[in-house]
């Protein structure tokens, strides 16, 4: 798997995280802690997408296509 499909797969991990956490915030009237277990994985998912983007740009996987030109 590429850099990029994990990044992929890491971001609809979140916002399915994000959903179920409003989901279960109405159904349990914050009673509950399902919500919390929810922002738990979210900021872990969130932890690991900034470390896969960081290690994509360092290793080039993820960068700029843009070439400038030399003439302004």
């Amino acid at each position: 798997m590429s850099v990029k499909s994990i990044i992929i797969v890491l971001i609809i991990g979140i916002l399915l995280s994000l959903a179920s956490s409003l989901f279960f915030l109405f159904k349990d009237r914050g009673e509950g802690k399902r919500t919390v277990y929810g922002l738990g994985i979210r900021v872990t998912l969130a932890i690991l997408l900034i470390i896969l983007v960081a290690y994509g740009l360092s290793t080039g996987e993820l960068g700029n296509s843009y070439i400038a030109s030399e003439s302004l």
